[in-house]
């Protein structure tokens, strides 16, 4: 019997809450190439429980490349990755499907699927498990964080690209994994849903989940993420606390324009802007309170 066989046949291993800063995916040394074109280099990355791990660089950087290494989407040719301390190889679908959600920039549905039913298939993973039982009420509590409660019986097709990008997160959140993988998900949000996603991914790292999550947005990286990775050209430049990583000098040379990091002058948050008129980048001030919500201008 080969070990894939084996995989296949025994039952799944339901993960175990890990402890506060454990590494829940691991990447040593990760390189990626794409048509032949370099996209990740020798890239260093933990995602740990707990925690909420923003990746931030410019387009073409490899944030998404990195994230379908994660997910187990892209084997690297370089290097390893790891979940829960064990190869990635080592884990079968369901199992890493019990311990990583994904999701992506886009999602297409090619059948006429109500929302609920989208939401539904995440709780594959947990078919014959005790956890079953709570199907439903793990179904609806996804469905009232991600505020979709009032369209759950329309068709997916027939929403509009947010109504879809919250809907496909309430299949992911429902999934309950262990490590949230979240790609863009705030790209087609209005202000106040891009605050109430990446408010519940706060949440969901209380509790004691790993979330990464791939954004643009630089202010919304410094309010709400603990680490930032910075990438430029497929490589980690700058990993650690926002207010640490997000500097005007490393910004300015990644994204090659001219970038401010202030503070709001009342709560003493981090606020990333792009320079418009004036003279000279700002100087960043000393620390000032955490946890606050940022505003930011992009």
């Amino acid at each position: 019997m080969t070990v894939l066989d084996g995989l296949w046949r025994r039952p799944p291993r339901v993960p175990a809450r890990m402890p506060e800063g454990a590494a829940v995916l691991e990447a040593r040394g990760v390189s990626v190439s794409l048509g032949g074109t370099p996209v990740l280099r020798e890239v260093d990355l933990t995602v740990r429980a707990g925690e909420v791990l923003a990746v931030v660089g410019p387009n073409g950087a490899g944030k998404s490349t990195l994230l379908g290494v994660l997910a187990g989407d892209h084997a690297p040719e370089q290097g390893s990755v790891t979940v829960d301390g064990e190869p990635m190889y080592s884990w079968s679908a369901t199992e890493m499907a019990l311990r990583r959600g994904v999701l992506l920039q886009r999602v297409d549905v090619s059948f006429p699927f109500t929302v609920t039913q989208i939401v539904r298939m995440g709780r594959a993973p947990w078919a014959g498990t005790p956890a079953e039982d709570w199907d439903d009420e793990v179904i609806a509590g996804a469905l009232a964080e991600t505020d979709v409660e009032a369209f759950a019986d329309r068709v997916y097709t027939s929403l509009s690209g947010g109504e879809r990008a919250r809907a496909a997160l309430a299949r992911v959140l429902a999934q309950e994994p262990a490590a949230l993988l979240l790609d863009e998900p705030t790209a087609s949000l209005d202000i106040g849903h891009q605050e109430r996603i990446l408010g519940l991914a706060r949440q969901r790292a209380a509790r004691g989940d790993a979330v990464l999550v791939v954004l643009h947005d630089l202010g919304l990286a410094a309010a709400y993420a603990d680490a930032v990775a910075v990438l430029s050209a497929g490589r980690v430049v700058a990993a650690g606390p926002p207010v640490e990583v997000l500097t005007a000098e490393r910004l300015s040379e990644v994204y090659q324009y001219p970038i401010e990091v202030l503070r709001h002058p009342r709560t003493g948050a981090v606020l990333v802007v792009p320079r418009r008129g004036g003279s000279g980048t700002a100087n960043l001030p000393g620390p000032g309170p955490t946890g606050t919500t940022v505003a930011s201008i992009t």
